[in-house]
């Protein structure tokens, strides 16, 4: 068999090794890495199900770095999922209201992106020690609300980087935000922009293609690299929760070996739900990937007609990490769906970029079948977290809620009974007063932190102590800037 490296969707011949991969970040082509191949899972699930999470990690990861030692990998993946979740376990599988919710959300800041975000740094320093790198590592990222905090908290303090982040300014959660412009870290820089999430990701994307910066940044010591989805190092931890879930499933007797299952996913930048098409090329039994979209649904569109079109209103919603309207992993599925035809998805990229919008063929269309789209409004997202607190004195989160609400949908109008694994993205105390107004409008005029106290009272659900401490951290980032600033802003940060 041959080793597995990487190619950019977007048609560049040349190979990176993973190392390469993960401290480029992007492609010099503007594409996505993407594997050479995806691996195949060869042990028993049956085995599988008696490992820990740190072990199955080590088993799905190795496949996808290896030119990563098994040492190596070790130490990142003890030196990520340790003390700091807040549960041995990880990665949780709970039933309540008669579904199977993954809860992905007990990590140091709260949100699914903890899970990837907590070891690629320790990824990106050993790819950096692989490459023979000297430069010192800038991470830049754009997020709608959790990546940001994730990646903060992540690279806070780590030798040899500094990590810039760019959020929209009136986009995201008061907790959110809070949880950001507090960052500790003399290597954390955090700024808010007036725009979108799509505005703050395609300033973030044309930096890095910005080639007479890069070389200032070469000039001065400095390399650039990302902690957003688009870093195939972001993506690969993200597959092995996909088969923890079946895992626990099948260890508690709930499923049989070989059984397949649906998981509904709530999607934005669609890196999360393609980590679990990655599990099922894998080997996975999945029957149905449910991608869910809120009032924002370009997805839910596109997998229903063919045509992507980011030429809408754009919504505000409660469920801010969904407020997207490009979704740039979806560059990926391109890629693997149209048969590793590299110069058509570059067609499709430029088209998206001049035009707004593109289309894909019918045999495209046809190899998404594993795929179901489906959108919740804010009403039904509301309705959804109130449903589930009332069934079962659950609290989920508006994405979740997303998530739940077009599951309900899927199963009445498919009439599919299959089993299905509501991945549940982010804590409901980052999000209180959408969580409880939905409950009861009472909570309408709440101060947001005083409904902290609130929830903890309604629910089960300690308090986090990493929202208990928020509320009195000093604010140490304020700046804010237009979207066409930002790459002056960067400079500024960078004395270049």
């Amino acid at each position: 068999m041959k080793d597995l490296v990487y190619y950019s969707t977007r048609g560049d011949s040349r190979s990176v090794s993973a190392a390469e991969a993960i401290v480029n970040g992007i492609a010099a082509d503007g594409g996505l890495y993407v594997p050479s191949f995806i691996p195949q899972i060869t042990t028993p699930l049956t085995a599988l199900a008696a490992l820990s999470y740190q072990e199955l990690a080590q088993e799905i990861m190795q496949l996808y770095l290896p030119d990563f030692s098994a040492a190596e990998l070790q130490l990142a993946i003890s030196q990520a999922y340790d003390e700091k979740f807040a549960t041995p376990a990880i990665a949780p599988l709970v039933n309540h209201a008669g579904t199977y919710f993954l809860e992905l959300f007990h990590g140091p800041t709260l949100a699914f992106k903890d899970m990837a975000l907590s070891i690629l740094p320790h990824l990106l320093r050993i790819a950096a020690q692989k490459c023979g790198l000297q430069q010192e590592v800038v991470i830049l990222t754009a997020t709608s609300g959790d990546t940001g905090k994730a990646a903060l908290a992540g690279f806070a303090n780590v030798s040899g980087t500094k990590i810039i982040v760019f959020f929209p300014e009136h986009g995201v959660s008061p907790v959110q935000k809070r949880q950001m412009v507090t960052q500790e870290g003399d290597n954390t820089y955090v700024v808010g922009i007036e725009g979108n999430f799509d505005d703050a990701q395609s300033g973030v994307k044309a930096i890095f293609a910005d080639e007479k910066l890069r070389a200032k940044m070469a000039s001065s010591g400095y390399i650039f690299s990302s902690a957003n989805s688009i870093n195939i190092g972001r993506l690969i931890p993200q597959i092995v929760y996909y088969f923890y879930a079946y895992l626990r499933l099948l260890a508690r007797g709930e499923i049989k070996e070989g059984q397949a299952i649906n998981f509904a996913v709530p999607t934005g930048n669609f890196g999360n739900i393609l980590a679990a098409y990655y599990a099922g090329c894998m080997g996975l039994p999945i029957a149905k990937l449910i991608c869910a979209s809120n009032t924002n649904k370009v997805l839910f569109d596109f997998f229903s007609t063919g045509v992507y079109n980011k030429e809408r209103k754009f919504h505000v919603t409660m469920s801010p990490s969904m407020d997207i309207l490009i979704s740039s992993n979806l560059e990926r599925l391109l890629y693997h769906a149209s048969g590793e035809d590299s110069q058509w998805v570059k067609k499709q990229m430029q088209a998206l970029h001049n035009q707004g919008r593109y289309s894909i063929p019918a045999p495209v269309q046809k190899a998404l079948s594993d795929f179901v789209g489906g959108y919740a409004t804010e009403a039904e997202t509301g309705s959804a977290i109130k449903s589930v607190y009332e069934q079962s004195n659950y609290l989920i989160d508006p994405h979740t809620a997303v998530a739940y609400a077009v599951v309900q949908k899927y199963r009445t109008a498919a009439k599919d009974a299959t089993p299905t694994v509501v991945v549940a993205t982010a804590s409901p105390y980052k999000f209180a007063k959408d969580v409880l107004t939905s409950i009861d409008g009472k909570y309408k005029n709440y101060d947001d932190f005083t409904l902290l106290q609130e929830m903890e009272q309604l629910t089960v659900q300690a308090l986090p102590q990493a929202i208990k401490e928020l509320e009195k951290k000093p604010v140490l980032h304020t700046k804010v800037c237009e979207k066409d600033e930002m790459r002056q802003i960067v400079e500024n940060i960078l004395g270049l």
